[in-house]
């Protein structure tokens, strides 16, 4: 069978499997394919094992050309890159955290006057919303990104069963078609954005992007060199070296000697008839590593501050201020990635889920924005509240989940005696109450004590707490 007789019958198969599909009938597919494989454009793809083989910036180089090439774009090379590149676990943690301050963040779903719908806000609090999520942030760091959304289930809530990535390598943006093999001609694909497929896919990110990889990619290969060199290095002078010589030219001999060198450990070791100068040229300097291990810190800096605009949220080092200055870039970033997906949850997954039958026709995706209080800021605001308020114990029980059955009879004693206090204070004479706002007045310990009390009013000895004057 040619390829394009294997072509036209998958094409065929798509269309038995739709047609099929919105009219019930029950049909035989091509190729022994199933009814629910034909309705995944992923399982239609020619998938091949992804070679994870040593890429040198050459051929980053390349791919990078091919990827752009305007008559015929294909990424397949550049993507094997990429995924080489994800293994280098300084790039796999920033990509990490970039994720989990979008995926992290509370949201809610509001008409166009700012109400929320906490039912339509359940229905997104779901296993296939947060894949999705997942793969629209990844086109942030791969560039385009193809996502198939099938088999919609309307029990217990609306949903959809699958959530897959159509790989990357099989599709082509610039072309907007999907290809069956990585290296096909990308105007013989299957077109996505019209047909059946607009039916399954949505798109995310621009067709020419090439995501922020591309730009770290260059630096994880010169990292992954340097620290195979570093090893190399550690190999030769990290251990000392075994030699011996020998003046016996006995062939058993040389392999007698040759497999106990072999046996007392992993260091090297070297067999030289006698007489041979062996000498191992090298750094005398204790410092040596330096060269490797500065070489990978600044690799590491450049790619923080390519993925993450800072270098402190990841790495050691500089003051307290300094760092307050990068978490605030660091935020920056979170809210132009939150921006990001906001605007294709509105503008690509809304239209298309309105199109499945979602309630969702004038209502908006938000982020929830609301302050959070720290620990220590909610600890201060309730000491400050039972300090000046009295404050409903059920606002206790709902926030802790403590059952509070009522106060501890030290408690209760301690309050009664405040409010003796208190009654007691208030049962005071106002005029008595008065003077505590007048100036400072003469000691009542004065040799005239009828005229103090006449002009005053206070006894004598004076009641210090309501006369500011007296001693």
């Amino acid at each position: 069978m040619t390829f394009k007789q294997h072509y036209n019958n998958i094409k065929r198969g798509i269309q038995l499997a739709y047609d099929a599909r919105f009219s019930g009938r029950d049909i035989k597919l091509v190729n022994g394919m199933t009814r629910g494989q034909a309705k995944s454009i992923i399982s239609r793809l020619d998938m091949s094992t992804k070679q994870l083989t040593q890429k040198e910036i050459a051929h980053w180089r390349q791919a990078n050309q091919i990827a752009i090439d305007i008559e015929n774009p294909q990424r397949y090379f550049l993507y094997s890159i990429y995924d080489d590149t994800m293994h280098d676990l300084h790039i796999k943690g920033a990509v990490r955290n970039r994720k989990l301050a979008v995926l992290g963040k509370p949201f809610k779903v509001t008409d166009t006057k700012g109400n929320i719908n906490e039912e339509l806000t359940q229905l997104l609090h779901t296993k296939w919303f947060r894949q999705f999520l997942r793969m629209a942030m990844d086109a942030r760091f791969y560039g385009h990104s193809l996502i198939e959304l099938t088999d919609i289930v309307r029990d217990g809530g609306l949903k959809f069963k699958n959530v897959n990535l159509v790989p990357r390598h099989h599709v082509c943006p610039e072309y907007a078609t999907v290809l069956i093999n990585p290296m096909d001609d990308p105007k013989q694909g299957i077109p996505y954005r019209e047909g059946d497929l607009i039916k399954t896919c949505i798109e995310v990110g621009d067709s020419h992007d090439l995501g922020e990889l591309n730009s770290v990619s260059k630096e994880a290969i010169s990292k992954k060199f340097i620290m195979q060199f570093w090893d190399t290095f550690a190999e030769i002078f990290g251990m000392p070296i075994r030699t011996a010589s020998t003046t016996s030219r006995d062939p058993k001999d040389h392999k007698k000697i040759e497999e106990m060198l072999e046996g007392m450990g992993a260091a090297a070791w070297g067999l030289f008839p006698e007489g041979t100068l062996f000498e191992v040229s090298g750094s005398q300097h204790h410092d040596s590593y330096k060269v490797y291990d500065q070489r990978i810190l600044r690799v590491n800096s450049e790619i923080s501050k390519a993925l993450m605009g800072q270098t402190m949220t990841m790495d050691d080092g500089s003051s307290l201020s300094q760092a307050k200055v990068h978490e605030g870039v660091s935020e920056e970033l979170a809210d132009d990635d939150r921006v990001f997906i906001h605007d294709v949850v509105n503008g690509d997954l809304f239209p298309f889920l309105i199109m499945h039958g979602w309630p969702l026709k004038g209502y908006i995706f938000h982020w929830d924005n609301a302050y959070e209080y720290s620990p220590e800021e909610m600890k201060g605001i309730e000491e400050m509240l039972l300090t000046h308020y009295d404050i409903d114990q059920e606002y206790f029980i709902e926030k802790y989940g403590v059952k509070i059955i009522g106060k501890k009879q030290q408690q209760m004693l301690m309050d009664n005696e405040k409010n003796g206090e208190a009654s007691k204070k208030k049962s005071l004479p106002t005029a008595k109450t008065t003077i505590t706002h007048r100036p400072a007045l003469p000691d009542c310990r004065t040799n005239k004590p009828a005229l103090h009390r006449r002009l005053w009013g206070c006894g004598y000895p004076c009641q210090r707490h309501l006369h500011r004057g007296c001693l």
